[in-house]
């Protein structure tokens, strides 16, 4: 299992914060999968999850979690770090 990537930044934009924890131009195409969506929901409702697949690879990496902004900015970093340690799972 790999580790939990590192927080790069914290946004509010509009109705939710954008947790970011990699940077979108190392990404070829970013995508919102449904069954990433799921994961996310089932941690904090409504929360959504940003895919990238890197250049030259097929891998997919986590890119960003959103999450709304009813929580505070903390509780969407802990929210987000949950998120991406189940898809990792």
């Amino acid at each position: 299992m790999s580790s939990i990537p590192e927080i790069e930044s914290v946004n509010l934009e509009d109705e939710y914060y954008h947790v970011q924890f990699n940077d979108p131009e190392k990404f070829e195409v970013i995508r919102t999968p449904d069954w990433a969506a799921n994961v996310a929901g089932s941690v904090s409702e409504g929360a959504e999850v940003r895919m990238g697949k890197q250049k030259d690879s097929d891998d997919w990496e986590v890119e960003s979690v959103l999450i709304e902004k009813d929580e505070t900015e903390q509780g969407a970093k802990e929210y987000a770090e949950k998120i991406v340690k189940k898809i990792q799972e």
